[in-house]
């Protein structure tokens, strides 16, 4: 199984902590709110290696997707990032938030 292919949730901040050991650029991204229907629940985090390796889930669909390609921004300029993603019921299927619903994801480069 590679590092992308894992789903065990519970070991991302160790997969993060081993990547950083190993010389590479790490970002983290944490749900840090919801409102309505969301696939992950507040405190869910996804580990972004440089190569664009990751581990962990903060929703899954386009959102995840999005929030991948601002870590790899956040690694590049150091900077930290709220993102926030909202949508209509009719919308919901397409990007991954299967009732409408909002998350907010902070990203963070690890120093």
């Amino acid at each position: 199984m590679t590092d992308t292919q894992m789903l065990d949730h519970d070991n991302v901040l160790e997969r993060a902590a081993a990547w950083k050991a190993e010389g590479g650029d790490v970002a983290l991204a944490t749900v840090v709110t919801t409102w309505g229907s969301s696939p992950r629940p507040v405190g869910s985090q996804l580990a972004i290696r440089g190569d664009g390796s990751f581990v962990g889930s903060v929703s899954g669909g386009c959102i995840e997707g999005a929030v991948i390609t601002e870590a790899m921004n956040v690694m590049q300029d150091g900077s930290t990032k709220v993102l926030d993603f909202g949508v209509t019921d009719e919308m919901a299927w397409e990007v991954g938030l299967a009732c409408g619903g909002k998350i907010s994801v902070f990203v963070e480069h690890l120093d």
